[in-house]
């Protein structure tokens, strides 16, 4: 067995259940095997894979298969037991689950000692009686839609029915997903010879409004060399048959652009998610229920630590609570704190290029420097998934 500080075991065998199967619940499950491979895991996700999701965008150059990791094999390597299942949550079911110490899952009572929530962040639409999907018009395709079909497959089913007459393709947001599948779709319109033009919607004034502004211009300058254009500071309000109906924020004027398909990615909403304490423990009315924690894109820990909605956050929230999940059922209950902070972040733009800062935020590196830095963290985690921790903390 594996040495955790602070951690002596009381002897029994441990149920833990982990609602949620991205990166926060899988860093969670494999952190738990390495301390404690006894321990008995139920993972309850709905899908049959483990989908690496900040992958999705090279689905334009590679199949969708590259990017699952299906439950059954994780089940096997580390011991655990899949329910496909989605449970809906609020704070009177969490509230129920600490006094009855099981969960109802279809018609399956499934008894814990410890429940980790890490069922990630809703996706964000523009109001609440506007809850569109892809299903609702067939050109307009949003993240989720890529879950289940590669970037080329869907975009060549796309223009197998639509009329060849060159118009445009149309990204809506400008954030790091909206980026890099733009970049990828230039790629692939490129190789394929496809004459459709691009174009950025986004409602902030310039792209990648979160990051150092140095990533604003690199990626600005590189969309005014492959000629995407740009409309900053504007709203998506509807795909049309051929065109996108937009409106300008400052001034509230309508307008319409060219467009046969649009492509989504307006982020997660942040009204469902779990509040913490800085051990992981997830809170309500003031007060920790000890033996339900949350992880990953769902929780918010009030800490020094990062909250950003991102894998590498993802990941080391997961291996915290479970480190101190492990910490909670033994002797001592020296719990520890969040405290990581995001080390960089790197924004791919296509095959042969990214953005990204390294160490400090305003240390931008570009091009092949922030590609090297990308394939690092993605081996990373891949050694993770094989039972090789390599992370520090």
């Amino acid at each position: 067995m594996a040495f955790l500080p602070l951690y002596i075991p009381k002897g029994r065998r441990l149920k833990i259940v982990i609602v949620g199967g991205g990166y926060a619940g899988i860093a969670a499950l494999i952190t738990l095997h390495r301390y404690s491979p006894d321990a008995e895991i139920t993972l309850i996700d709905p899908g049959i894979d483990h989908l690496k999701i900040t992958h999705l965008h090279e689905t334009f150059r590679y199949p969708l298969s590259d990017f699952l990791v299906p439950y059954a094999f994780l089940e096997q390597r580390f011991g655990c037991r899949h329910i496909r299942s989605a449970l809906a949550v609020d704070e009177s079911m969490l509230c129920q689950w600490q006094r009855d110490r099981y969960l109802q899952v279809d018609d399956q009572q499934i008894p814990f000692d410890y429940l980790l929530m890490a069922s990630g962040a809703r996706p964000f639409t523009r109001n609440e009686t506007d809850e569109r999907t892809a299903a609702d018009a067939e050109n307009i395709v949003r993240l989720e839609n890529f879950f289940t079909i590669s970037g080329a497959d869907l975009l060549e089913r796309f223009l197998a029915t639509r009329n060849t007459a060159p118009s445009c393709i149309s990204v809506v947001g400008g954030g790091a997903t909206g980026i890099q599948f733009l970049f990828e779709l230039a790629g692939y319109l490129r190789r394929r010879r496809i004459n459709h033009g691009l174009q950025l919607v986004d409602d902030n004034e310039r792209v990648l409004q979160r990051y150092p502004r140095g990533f604003a211009r690199y990626v600005e300058m590189r969309m005014l060399e492959l000629d995407i254009e740009f409309y900053p500071g504007v709203c998506f309000l509807e795909q049309r048959a051929d065109t996108v109906l937009l409106e300008d924020k400052t001034s509230g004027r309508h307008f319409e652009l060219p467009s046969v398909l649009s492509l989504v990615f307006t982020g997660n909403r942040q009204d469902n998610l779990i509040k913490t304490n800085a051990f992981g423990q997830v809170m309500v009315d003031g007060k920790p229920l000890g033996n339900i924690f949350a992880a990953g894109d769902c929780s918010v820990y009030p800490s020094l630590g990062s909250n950003t909605m991102t894998a590498q956050s993802a990941v080391r929230k997961g291996k915290l609570a479970a480190r101190n999940i492990l910490r909670h059922s033994g002797v001592l209950k020296v719990l520890e704190p969040y405290l990581h902070h995001d080390l960089g972040y790197v924004v791919s733009l296509g095959p042969e290029d990214a953005v990204g800062w390294l160490a400090v935020e305003n240390n931008v590196v570009t091009g092949v420097p922030a590609l090297v830095i990308k394939e690092i963290v993605e081996a990373q985690y891949d050694l993770l998934l094989s039972g090789v921790d390599t992370y520090l903390v």
